[in-house]
């Protein structure tokens, strides 16, 4: 049996969720209670145990390597032809 909730949020947030929910074929009311099953289904204790996506852990593995200038053209170069090897 369904219950009728009132929330408030920011206009930004309802607008985005509206557009994620369209794009997905299901209504805002059910995505938010599917997001609330999800917390409801852990065992979290605190809100920072909740996994926001799994697409989040994906992408943050791994070694971050930040490159501080650009190649020159001959290192480029060399590295195109060592590849070539």
């Amino acid at each position: 049996m369904d219950a009728k909730v009132t929330l408030s949020f920011d206009k930004e947030v309802i607008q985005g969720a509206k557009k994620f929910a369209a794009e997905h074929h299901i209504s805002l009311s059910r995505l938010t209670e599917y997001l609330y099953s999800q917390i409801i289904s852990g065992d979290y204790v605190h809100l920072d145990q909740f996994p926001v996506a799994d697409w989040v852990n994906e992408i943050a593995e791994g070694e971050i390597k930040y490159q501080k200038q650009s190649p020159s053209r001959k290192q480029m170069k060399e590295a195109f032809y060592n590849d070539r090897k």
